[in-house]
């Protein structure tokens, strides 16, 4: 007797037990010769074409003058605009496009559209805006903001002490301070019948404004807005080949930045002083280019996946050196530095039964610096030495290994537990090898009703070679002085994480982590370092049109730092406490007048705060320095219609801050004309008008 295979048939084979498909009732005894295939149809299984999604336009007030508010609004205008989309076409033989776009027009907004046929190719094309506002009350009595040199007015009196400076009032003009990116790019992808898929990807960045430096003669400096006109261009392109059970991949990825400012030049506004200067020269950011190509495999056995990668590349930078100022004879008109860059990288993971599972890696990067070694005319600040010296090609060689498994205990509780080696070794250091060991263990618990939670201890300890001052890092300082990122160190730590639902619609989520730094060795630099956490999240579904959410962060990291005044034992101790709580609560009420309407009301409030005692026979306060941010978002929105809705967004930011770096007159300190007090304190609105209509 023939059997027919059909749905029916395959639904009851699949529950058959294996007993049975012993005995030959199994699918591959099946008898399949008169089936007719090609009548199987998915009568359910329709693709719809057409256009779906929705498009948005808004349009926003901004009544701040502080621009460091746009950082939180998306606009440095008053009057901003905004486009939001997202469209997405499904045409015949599996043809598709998409438009995703958010805040376009902002100064934070972006866009994606994709074009394609699915599972052959795909082309897109993508922009993003990307800005951040620092000041816009700086002051300077600099003129030519955002040019390659910065000039004084013509009437203007050098003194010996900027409170002496007689026109340093009268020319200080307000500056913007703030930084623009725009990124635009496109992609090709195609992918084969076959095996083989290739991409190529370009994207351009173009980087404008202005930001904080500073200019020195001699023991005299000026605070100085340096021009910013960047444009980096990435090219990634590759090849990807995949089987059933492997995946590999040839990779290339190259960088090319350029600077459209090689060097800003300035008047000096003190008296001449060292060689009669009356301006000087600094070099900007040089141009350089990055090129990399990796090898990437992966490899699936039945329990077992392996996988690698291999990758090499070099760094260059020939940008001409800056000699204006400079009155020594170069080595060479351009440093020439390249740059070497070697890495590996090897992974394993197996399943050894159903309750082990077994993990290792090892990674591998070396970065070995070519640049030659000059021979220069050493000049410093404080004195002119004449003596020789030599720039310092660094590397950096970095090895780390992986070892972890996993336990299932029983159904609901879970064990992992790890050993986690690195290994730097650096040239020109006061230490050329440091070792850490991580020894970690993690306990994962949901056995119980309504509970999700998780305990992970650790322990850190890393040492090394020899630590001594070498020539070119440490000739000026105290041999006891131990750099934190160097020095010997035992760190512990303790985390843990809950998560509960006492009722259907309510959820508690609590997390806490504590750790402990003891640079067991250092007698000058830090010596301890704590760091305690938690953080507590709600949600609360009160019914069906009723929301409620809150969190509370808080951080408190407290270190202690010895010093010496003396060039010797430490003398003095440093206390500093910096705490963050970050608090919030939000509401939404949904389904009003008819279902149309839907409130809703976000607040947060942070307060981060940063004391230091510094103990010298007196205890006394170093400096404060706190920053209180209240942002909140009051919104409505309407379904004036099947397709059209409106939505209005009332937002506020408060913002007060206090550093006693930045709070500052322009002569308060006599060598130095600063940028003036930079401060913050301010009440800012923004209310936002957008109708969205769905297609």
């Amino acid at each position: 007797m023939n059997t027919k295979v059909n749905l029916i048939t395959l639904a009851l084979l699949s529950t058959c037990s294996f007993g049975v498909l012993a005995q030959g009732y199994g699918l591959a005894d099946a008898k399949t010769d008169s089936v007719k295939f090609d009548a199987w149809q998915c009568k359910r299984c329709v693709v719809e074409t057409g256009t779906t999604g929705s498009i948005s336009a808004g349009i926003a007030y901004n009544s701040e003058d502080d621009i460091h508010s746009a950082n939180a609004f998306n606009s440095s205008n008053e009057v901003a605009g905004k486009v939001d989309a997202d469209i997405r076409y499904r045409g015949e033989e599996a043809y598709q496009a998409n438009v995703d776009a958010h805040n376009l027009g902002m100064d934070n907004g972006r866009m994606d559209i994709d074009v394609g046929k699915q599972g052959v190719y795909n082309i897109n094309v993508n922009y993003r805006t990307f800005a951040h506002y620092e000041s816009n009350s700086a002051l300077s009595p600099y003129q030519q903001i955002g040019s390659d040199y910065l000039t004084l007015p013509d009437n203007w009196e050098t003194a010996g002490s900027s409170s002496d400076m007689t026109m340093l009032n009268s020319s200080l003009n307000p500056l913007e301070l703030s930084l623009n990116r725009d990124r635009y790019g496109m992609g090709v992808e195609y992918q084969t019948e076959s095996l083989l898929t290739t991409y190529v990807n370009f994207q351009r960045e173009e980087k404008t404004g202005t930001k904080t430096t500073s200019g020195s003669i001699y023991n005299q400096s000026m605070m100085l807005a340096e021009p910013v006109d960047y444009t980096t261009d990435i090219l990634n392109a590759g090849i990807k080949l995949r089987g059933d059970n492997w995946f590999t991949s040839l990779n290339y990825t190259g960088s090319v930045f350029k600077n459209d400012n090689s060097q800003l030049g300035f008047d000096s506004a003190f008296n001449p002083t060292f060689g009669a200067q009356t301006n000087g020269y600094m070099s900007l950011d040089p141009d350089n280019e990055a090129h990399t190509v990796s090898l990437l495999g992966q490899y699936n056995l039945a329990k077992t996946n392996l996988s690698g990668r291999l990758l090499v590349g070099q760094m260059t930078q020939d940008q001409s050196l800056t000699s204006i100022g400079y009155g020594y004879d170069l080595p060479a008109e351009s440093i020439d530095a390249k740059v070497d860059i070697t890495g590996m990288t090897l992974k394993a993971t197996t399943r050894l039964n159903r309750e082990w599972r077994v993990s290792g890696s090892y990674d591998y990067n070396d970065r070995d610096n070519k640049t030659q070694i000059e021979q220069w005319t050493q000049i410093s600040i404080n004195n002119v030495t004449g003596e020789a010296e030599y720039n310092t090609p660094y590397d950096l060689t970095t090895q780390r290994a992986k070892l972890s498994a996993d336990y299932r205990i029983s159904q609901g509780i879970k064990l992992d537990a790890g050993y986690d080696f690195e290994r730097d070794e650096r040239s020109y250091q006061d230490r050329e090898t440091t070792d850490e060991n991580n020894l970690w263990a993690r306990v994962r618990v949901n056995s119980f009703a309504k509970w999700n939670m998780w305990f992970k201890g650790s322990f850190n300890q890393r040492d090394g070679s020899e630590y001594k001052a070498s020539e070119t890092s440490s000739t000026e300082q105290n041999a006891l002085l131990r750099r934190y990122y160097l020095a010997d160190r035992d760190r512990s730590q303790i985390e843990a994480r809950f998560s509960h639902t006492p009722l259907t619609d309510l959820t508690v989520d609590f997390g806490a982590r504590y750790s402990l730094d003891d640079y067991t060795d250092t007698e000058i630099g830090l010596t301890e370092s704590t760091d305690t956490y938690y953080d507590v999240n709600v949600h609360y579904a009160v019914n069906a049109d009723v929301s409620l959410n809150a969190f509370y962060n808080h951080q408190t990291i407290e270190s202690e730092q010895s010093g010496s005044s003396s060039f010797s034992v430490a003398n003095w101790q440093a206390d500093i406490e910096d705490t963050i709580d970050y608090i919030g609560a939000g509401i939404s009420y949904r389904n009003l007048m008819d279902s149309r309407l839907k409130l809703g009301l976000d607040y947060s409030y942070s307060d981060s705060d940063s004391t230091t005692q510094v103990s010298q026979g007196v205890t006394g306060d170093y400096g404060d320095y706190f920053a209180k941010v209240h942002n909140l978002n009051l919104y409505g929105q309407y379904q004036a219609t099947d397709n059209m809705s409106v939505r209005v967004d009332y937002k506020m930011e408060n913002y007060l801050d206090n550093d006693a770096s930045n709070d500052i007159s322009p002569d308060t300190i006599w060598n130095v004309v600063s940028f003036g007090n930079v401060d913050h304190d301010y009440t800012a609105h923004m209310v936002m008008l957008s109708m969205t209509y769905r297609l």
